[in-house]
């Protein structure tokens, strides 16, 4: 009499969600060989996909029929056994070699003959054909839905995949703290260890519960899908998404991630984290930068303590250097009072804030000829996409050609289409930058009395740019002479106001000249006088 192994399998690909599941198999072929007395002298459960080789019990089962335990299969329908053409010849093979004596299916009528292996041979090429045709199906599927605009993936950080309504909306927490990273790190002064930490800081971790890596923080950062596009197989789609980031930003984040290349490792201190907020800040005296050291110290009591020091790096081959080094808690006293000196009071910044309300509601301007112009150019582009694409399907261009020039021309169209938003809002783009310099410099204060060494670290960089040293352990800002003055900047007359607070009386505050507005250039010293700065808001006083 036969011995029958039976064998039920399912797997969590799309084509098999319609298949009984494992206990309605194990329940209908237990009733089969009941009705047909038939001897099981196993059960094996497997879920897996069989579309290609190398499932575990499967292969065990086959060593077990060639061990003699069993000389026969009984399972749902052939597709359970084999969908992939090197499991289905190793049954047929069986046969061949009288190891398999029957094949027992529900659904499907087998016998050993050379008929019933034809048509058994049918079945499985049935079943790889339905695989294959099923993926093919499935990909032109996703293909399709990408030139709609419609990512086919799970979105990434700051973004939420509505099952509801099929779409990829913003995560309005998480959205933002992507933005202020692509924000922070377009400044130039942040490294990608900065970003991480900000980002653990902001409850943002990886799943084991550890800080992001930098190689994501740089994976995040060079993501085009935070403008609009995404990519997809190699090549750029435009999303219907909404952009959390303008590409400007974008392009300006990924300039400074290519000219600073791969970074380098960095000490790490006990709890894993680098242990020098204020490496990059400062320079030494003799002209070499400031780096930081991570100290253990051990008393014969048993008492450990933890140390970080900052000092010079001693780089320079012909000036020796005898600059002390200093504990981070003094320079940190340092710098908080050197960044008490250029907050802005509570009352000048509610006076600004006013002021920019008023001139917003009477500031209107517009570039129509221009706007039009760079729709003509869109039009363009979109012409040149469409040849482009003809050329690709009628084989006139390869591949790579096809994928480096969409690539490009998608870039350009994006920078006309943010051009063209920047000029139909020109006349307030202005406000936002400068209320949020208002409320950064109103919260100047509160960075300086906290415990927050990145915080502090950062708004010092934009402040004082690189014009901090260290000399006998004491950080200090050294401005560039008038002569070497080529614009001044917000900081700059701040820091002249805070100088002149009881030499005149407050009301003789220069608003403006022509309106409200921010500069782009660094700190550079010293603020010209009043002549100087047109066109640009600088809180200062003058004598009348």
């Amino acid at each position: 009499m036969n011995k029958y192994f039976l064998y039920a399998r399912k797997s969590t690909d799309v084509e098999d969600k319609q298949v009984l599941s494992i206990e309605a198999q194990i329940t209908e072929l237990r009733e089969f060989a009941k009705r047909e007395n038939l001897e099981i002298v196993d059960v094996l459960i497997e879920k897996q996909s069989a579309k290609i080789p190398g499932r575990p019990l499967f292969n065990s089962m086959l060593d077990r029929i060639e061990n003699g335990e069993a000389n026969g299969i009984i399972a749902w329908h052939p597709d359970r056994l084999a969908r992939n053409s090197i499991d289905g010849g190793k049954i047929i093979y069986f046969l061949d070699c009288n190891k398999i004596l029957a094949l027992k299916f529900p659904q499907f009528w087998f016998e050993s003959t050379p008929q019933g292996k034809f048509m058994l041979n049918i079945a499985f090429g049935q079943s790889k054909y339905y695989v294959d045709s099923l993926s093919e199906n499935t990909k032109r599927g996703l293909r399709q839905k990408v030139r709609r605009g419609e990512y086919p993936s799970r979105t990434p950080l700051g973004y939420i995949n509505d099952s509801r309504n099929k779409t990829i909306i913003v995560d309005k927490k998480k959205g933002k703290i992507v933005k202020e990273i692509f924000d922070i790190y377009a400044q130039g002064n942040s490294r990608l260890e900065d970003i991480s930490n900000y980002l653990q800081d902001h409850g943002i971790i990886s799943k084991t519960g550890k800080r992001i890596h930098i190689s994501k923080a740089s994976f995040i950062l060079s993501n085009p899908f935070y403008y609009g596009h995404f990519k997809y197989a190699g090549e750029i789609y435009e999303g219907k998404h909404r952009p959390i980031i303008s590409k400007k930003i974008f392009d300006r984040v990924r300039e400074i991630l290519h000219s600073r290349g791969r970074p380098q490792k960095k000490d790490k201190d006990v709890n894993g984290n680098n242990p020098q907020p204020y490496c990059g800040l400062l320079f030494c005296n003799c002209g070499m930068m400031i780096t930081g050291e991570y100290k253990i110290k051990k008393q014969k009591n048993g008492n450990i303590h933890y140390y970080t020091y900052y000092h010079c790096s001693k780089k320079s081959k012909t000036i020796k250097c005898n600059e002390p080094n200093v504990r981070q808690e003094v320079l940190d006293r340092q710098i908080s009072n050197l960044l008490q000196k250029f907050s802005l009071k509570k009352e000048w910044a509610d006076y600004l804030l006013n002021k920019i309300s008023s001139e917003e509601q009477d500031t209107k301007s517009s570039s129509l000829a221009f706007v039009q112009e760079s729709k003509d150019q869109i039009s363009d582009i979109k012409a040149k996409l469409q040849r482009l694409l003809d050329s690709y399907l009628d084989q006139d261009v390869d591949r790579e050609s096809y994928l480096e020039k969409k690539a490009k021309l998608m870039s350009e169209k994006k920078t006309i289409e943010e051009k063209i938003l920047t000029l139909e809002q020109k006349q307030f783009s202005w406000v936002e930058p400068m209320r949020k310099w208002i409320n950064e410099a109103l919260n100047v204060d509160k960075i300086a009395r906290g415990d927050n060494l990145f915080d502090k670290k950062v708004i010092a960089k934009g402040i004082f740019g690189s014009n901090l040293i260290l000399a006998n352990r004491e950080a200090r800002f050294i401005g560039p002479s008038d002569s070497e003055i080529t614009s001044p900047n917000q900081w700059a007359t701040l820091g002249v106001a805070h100088n002149q607070v009881g030499q005149f009386p407050e009301r003789f505050i220069l608003e403006r000249v022509t309106r409200f507005e921010l500069v782009s250039t660094p700190w550079k010293g010293v603020v010209l006088p009043l002549y100087y700065t047109r066109n640009y808001l600088f809180l200062s006083y003058y004598n009348t």
